[in-house]
């Protein structure tokens, strides 16, 4: 490993310890993740031939056709960054459209209850349900939307909020659209639909079920009654069919992208971007026969894409490009190898690791690099839904819920909720690295004893 390649992990390190320690810095961690971004490219551009050569020893380009492949490679990296970001901006807005006339109102009542701790646990199912179907990220935004209806004191929502965290990430690993790695391991034709199913989701049921069990200890009492700031507004504005049909469209049409997705080959961002179209155009026709106040006007979705935090967005960016260029300088590579030497073999043990690495960088490329390290075999555990690559799509996946920057998920919940980097290190990462834990051994256990 080179001094280069070195000091890029070490800025890489440097960054993520100084968005872990965001409170006390008292620096913004979007900041902190641009400037470790480009300073690890920066880095990556001393000596980006040396780089080039290693990925592909038959390179032949020298250095006039460099900086032609590194402009190349940088823009596959934001491309598929920018896949990510607009499907997350795309969401976000489409929620907050349903959101801000009221579309969520039944699906609050349906939850509601005075007990706190019966309130976690109908949230903690309809989490676990709802990411499987839609996907962990959009799950996430559609219940803290929820919660905040339901539970003003802030104490107790980022409770809530830390569960929508683990429930999110554990129903969306044992669905092949439930995250994005194991849509991957599916295309990829590593795992099926049936396959995955049917081993995994009683380990991903563990795994929420533990930290479900030991998390409603810290809720006691009743919760007082919500108050329904603006609702007069709301009705006047739309009628109960008017915010049943934003719903309908809304979390409707968040379902239909995985088929938009498999009917037309385009990346999911465009399938949210024609569900986003389609509600603002059907927003728009039911403003334009309601009588329009100032209150109406802040409320149209020209308006309420200026709530769309772009700081989250921003962070995001800064993340995976600099993984991006940890892939790129073949740390993920070198450590999957290392993983499996020192692993010998042992599935469980190389997996575990990665579901652990998987809340620390960002699970995509670990899952990538860990599908082109290994090829598909015909029987045994590397074979399609073999132990090794159903694992990996629920470590990747579960794992992720161990720090609260360590998925897609968390990363957004943290945004809307303001929810420290210490806090959730102290309150929730122990109890989800149990429900972990757990979610393995009750895997093995089906492996051993069922199938």
């Amino acid at each position: 490993m080179t001094f280069l390649t070195i000091s890029i992990i070490a800025v890489f390190v440097l960054g993520y310890a100084c968005i872990a320690f965001e409170s006390g810095l008292k620096v913004n961690k979007a900041a902190i993740a641009l400037l470790m971004c480009v300073a690890c490219w920066t880095l990556f551009m001393i000596d980006p031939l040396s780089y080039v050569m290693s990925a592909d020893p038959s390179y032949a380009g020298g250095a006039a056709g460099l900086l032609s492949h590194v402009s190349g490679t940088l823009t596959h990296h934001l491309g598929a960054t920018a896949e990510t970001l607009f499907f997350l901006m795309g969401a976000m807005t489409i929620v907050e459209i349903v959101d801000s006339h009221g579309g969520f109102n039944f699906v609050r009542d349906l939850l509601k209850t005075k007990s706190k701790r019966t309130l976690l646990w109908r949230v903690a199912f309809m989490t676990f349900f709802l990411s499987a179907i839609l996907d962990n990220l959009t799950t996430s935004i559609v219940m803290i939307m929820v919660l905040r209806k339901l539970v003003h004191d802030r104490n107790d929502r980022i409770i809530y909020a830390s569960l929508v965290i683990l429930a999110a990430n554990s129903g969306g690993a044992f669905s092949p659209i439930g995250d994005v790695t194991t849509i991957m391991l599916w295309i990829g034709n590593k795992i099926t639909t049936a396959g995955v199913i049917k081993e995994v989701f009683v380990p991903s049921l563990v795994s929420m079920m533990v930290p479900l069990i030991i998390m409603q200890y810290s809720l006691k009492g009743e919760l007082p009654e919500p108050q329904q700031k603006g609702s007069a507004v709301v009705a006047d504005e739309f009628n109960e069919l008017q915010r049943r049909i934003l719903f309908t469209l809304g979390v409707g049409g968040l379902v239909f992208v995985p088929v938009f997705r498999y009917l037309t080959n385009l990346p999911p961002f465009m399938g949210i971007l024609l569900v986003l179209g389609i509600l603002w155009t059907v927003t728009e026709v039911f403003y334009r026969k309601a009588h329009l106040d100032e209150h109406s006007f802040s409320k149209r979705v020209s308006h309420l894409l200026a709530k769309i935090d772009m700081s989250t967005i921003l962070f995001f960016l800064g993340i995976l490009m600099a993984v991006a260029c940890l892939e790129e300088v073949g740390v993920l590579t070198s450590l999957g190898k290392g993983l499996d030497a020192f692993s010998q073999g042992n599935h469980y043990l190389v997996t575990g690791i990665i579901g652990v690495i998987s809340s620390i960088v960002d699970n995509v490329p670990l899952v990538a690099g860990c599908m082109g390290m290994y090829a598909t075999a015909a029987v045994g555990d590397m074979a399609v839904d073999g132990i090794f690559w159903q694992l990996l799509a629920y470590c990747a996946g579960v794992g992720g819920s161990m720090l609260i920057i360590g998925s897609a998920a968390g990363v957004v919940v943290m945004g809307l909720e303001r929810i420290t980097f210490g806090w959730y290190l102290k309150h929730v990462t122990w109890v989800a690295f149990i429900g972990y834990l757990a979610g393995m051994v009750s895997y093995g256990m089906i492996r051993s004893f069922v199938f």
